[in-house]
């Protein structure tokens, strides 16, 4: 199958790729009708940088054209009348476009052949998805460059041809010098035949050549107008495309990065942008070079401008701003330090200059300086006003590195891995504000040179906002300051100003993302709804609840006034309880056994109407990071079954016992609410119970807690029933179970596969029922003897027992 027809069957953005990379300089139509004579072609011998290939790539065209006008004449229906016209007129666009220039041509045509290769390359890997994920934007950026080198290359031959004509010129000028010169010689000579012959000859030679200078005047006038009104063109192209890379692109590329510290997926294309930078800054360089090269032939030869205004200084001006422009935007911080500081705490930092290796930076590698300053410096130094060595807001302490050029990425980055800040300087506070709200950045500052000293460029850019704190306490409000920040920072705006209110979805949206980034699973719309009733302190017992996706919530709201008859605030709460599900509940949590945004009220309902020994986990209202056990059961001293809420568990708990071993210790917890046996839920999170190492390797013997609860059916001082332990201590029969049923609410049979033993036999042999067996309050060493009695051919235990 030929390329073309592979190209065909992409789809996506791969299939807009190849159509974008067409247009009139090679119209799409002529790689269709002409596929098999354009792949049959020997395009990878061929150069355009090389001169020697010109004749030859001349020959190609002029084939081409022929191809194109015969394929056109073939086409003699009236269905194909327009493609027949577009075809014609593309041959006689091709041999005007390229005929002086046919290298560019060539140029042209292996782009595209490379671009179709590449993406028909990607599609096969990918297998099933022939688009092979190409982003449109990526595709249209590479168009706009490609496009922008060819005219580089253009005006780089129309440069060198006028450097040949105005040489021309220097010659015939000079011819005619002499000329004259002769002339005036032969004035004061004695006239004779042979004088005045030879002075009609010379004479003659004159009046052609001033004739001849005259027009290459008029022509070098009109080439040198045209090669600069070209230039203009090329540069208003830069200005487009590097705006929409700097602009765009790189700024989406660190607003992705600043939602990256809330937790939100980061599509880090860094390396993609390096590459269009880099593209821009040879562009850039070749045409400031071309301007240089075209006012220094101005100046070589001077010649009247006959009105015509002289544009090359202010291109000269226009393409060092772009440039300029383009070296101090791509100065970035690859990694960014952490957002919540602490003094005196190692922290890391990378940053990259992604045109240092283009431009030659690295050939003296520049020093990289790191200082800590304020908001109010941070404003300062937008408007232009430099921040003084003294004005620091802090010390760092290993604040200093050299950029390093590393060849394998065509990085030049310096990382900083031992940074420390060892004091801080706070403004004054006004009103609530506390230290946990005052933000500072991180002032990443450089000098380089290019061009050998010919630019030297001051470079500078701003980390995200950081926090800094002095203890551990206050690392919650210090977050919520980050996270507000992060969530809700607007592009362009004064450091680091935010919306004091914002509407709840966006808030929604930011806890989700930073909730399920530290847990593994996303927020359901019911939790959000909670969480949404919490923050706006609703009361949820009035029937008519307002929908909270229009309302707005305030900063205040947020993280500064305390819950309702609490003493802390909606973000400490929430919080509190993403902290300990990341450190002791996440494998439960992200396997959904935890409902955890649940009111104590709604729970109470949900289990009303469940079997005895349902239970749910519902994060606590009025403890700090506690989970709460809620469920139905009855009292010792009650026959009716009512549901409790066991007092919260908080990391202090989970750091002793997990949240599954304690579940496990509490028998008369049998279903995960609605009906899932809490065996499967919770087991593959159970402790493993080790029955041969009874001592430790200090030879004392090993207790373990087990968690109890008074008074409640079910309830024994026992290890958790687990298959390694029980044979080990049986339970007590409970008496809200049906005779059939074990007290795990299990029929015998359905126990005894879990367990993955087989009943047969043990009736017989002890003379009473599976049931009473594994009920009966017998010791392990009675255990022991059973099975020494029975024998391995009757009980088969699990593997581990």
């Amino acid at each position: 199958m030929s390329l073309w027809a592979k190209a065909q069957q992409l789809q996506g953005e791969a299939l807009q790729q190849v159509r974008a990379v067409y247009g009139e300089h090679f119209p799409i139509e002529v790689r269709h009708f002409l596929a098999p004579w354009i792949e049959e072609k020997l395009w990878t011998e061929l150069d355009p940088e090389n001169p020697a290939h010109e004749q030859y790539a001349a020959s190609l065209l002029t084939m081409l054209v022929q191809e194109l006008q015969a394929r056109a004449n073939s086409l003699a229906s009236e269905e194909h009348f327009i493609t027949k016209i577009k075809l014609i007129d593309a041959a006689s666009n091709l041999q005007k476009r390229y005929s002086t220039n046919p290298l560019n041509l060539i140029h042209i045509i292996k782009h595209c052949l490379t671009t179709e290769l590449k993406l028909v390359q990607q599609a096969e890997n990918a297998g099933v998805d022939l688009g092979g994920g190409m982003n449109i934007v990526a595709a249209e950026i590479s168009q706009r460059l490609e496009e922008m080198r060819i005219r580089t290359h253009s005006t780089g031959e129309d440069l060198r041809k006028l450097e040949q004509d105005q040489e021309d010129f220097a010659l015939k000028y000079h011819e005619c010098t002499k000329i004259n010169a002769h002339l005036t010689h032969m004035q004061n000579q004695q006239q004779t035949t042979q004088t005045i012959e030879t002075d009609k000859k010379l004479r003659r030679q004159k009046e052609v050549l001033e004739q001849t200078l005259s027009q290459q005047v008029t022509t070098l006038m009109q080439n040198r107008i045209n090669l600069s009104e070209k230039l203009k063109q090329t540069l208003s192209l830069i200005a487009i495309v590097q705006s929409r890379i700097l602009d765009e692109e790189l700024i989406k590329w660190k607003r992705e990065q600043q939602l990256a510290g809330n937790g939100a997926k980061f599509n880090n294309n860094l390396d993609t942008i390096q590459d269009w930078c880099e593209n821009l800054a040879e562009i850039n360089w070749l045409n400031r070079h071309q301007i240089k090269e075209a006012e220094r032939l101005k100046a070589k030869l001077p010649l009247d401008n006959q009105g015509v205004q002289d544009i090359l200084p202010q291109l000269n001006a226009q393409i060092t701003q772009l440039l300029s422009s383009l070296v101090t935007s791509t100065f970035v911080i690859e990694k960014q330090p952490p957002q919540v500081m602490k003094t005196n705490t190692r922290f890391t930092a990378t940053v990259r200059l992604l045109v240092g290796g283009k431009l030659n930076v690295y050939m003296t590698p520049p020093q990289v300086k790191v200082t800590i300053i304020s908001e109010a410096q941070a404003n300062a130094l937008l408007k232009n006003e430099k921040v003084s060595k003294g004005e620091a807001s802090g010390e760092i302490l290993n604040n200093t590195g050299t950029m390093e050029y590393h060849t394998a990425t065509r990085q030049l980055a310096v990382s900083f891995r031992n940074m420390q800040l060892k004091k801080i300087k706070r403004a004054e506070k006004k009103g609530t504000e506390s230290v946990m709200d005052e933000k500072f950045s991180l002032l990443f500052s450089s000098q380089f040179s290019i061009g050998n000293g010919e630019l030297v460029f001051q470079v500078w850019t701003l980390s995200l906002p950081v926090v800094v704190i002095v203890h551990g306490n206050q690392e919650p409000h210090a977050w919520a300051t980050v996270t507000w920040d992060n969530a809700f920072a607007e592009s362009g705006r004064v450091p680091f100003a935010v919306p004091d209110k914002v509407p709840w979805t966006y808030v929604a949206e930011a806890l989700n993302i930073k909730f399920c980034s530290q847990t593994g699973r996303p927020l359901s719309d019911e939790s959000l709804r909670f969480l949404a009733e919490k923050a706006f302190r609703l009361d949820v017992t009035r029937t008519n609840v307002p929908d909270c996706s229009s309302m707005l919530l305030s900063w205040s709201q947020f993280c500064k006034e305390p819950l309702p008859e609490r003493s802390f605030t909606f973000w400490e709460w929430f919080y509190a309880v993403m902290k300990l599900t990341r450190e002791h509940l996440k494998g439960p949590w992200m396997d959904g056994c935890i409902l955890g945004f649940v009111r104590k009220k709604q729970a109470e309902e949900m289990l009303a109407n469940c079997s005895n020994g349902t239970f749910l986990l519902r994060f606590s209202d009025s403890e700090l990071g506690g989970i709460v056990i809620a469920w139905l059961g009855t009292t010792e001293d009650s026959k009716h079954s009512e549901v409790f809420m066991l007092q919260p568990f908080t990391s202090k708990d989970f750091s002793i016992r997990s949240l599954a071993d304690r579940i496990s210790d509490l028998h008369h917890l049998v279903y995960l609410y609605p009906d899932t046996c809490k065996q499967q839920a919770f087991s593959k999170y159970y402790t493993p119970f080790q029955d041969n190492q009874t001592t430790t390797n200090n030879g004392y013997v090993k207790p373990m807690l087990v968690t109890q609860i008074p008074g409640f059916v079910g309830t024994q001082n026992s290890l958790p029933p687990t298959p390694q332990n029980v044979f080990q201590h049986p339970q007590s029969p409970d008496t809200s179970v049906n005779d059939n049923m074990n007290s795990y609410g299990m029929a015998d049979m359905d126990y005894a596969e879990l367990l993955g033993v087989e009943i047969t036999g043990i009736e017989e042999s002890l003379d009473m029922s599976f049931h009473e067996l594994i009920q009966a309050p017998y010791t392990k060493t009675f255990w022991v003897s059973v099975l020494r009695i029975i024998g391995t051919s009757v009980l088969v235990l699990p593997s581990k027992s």
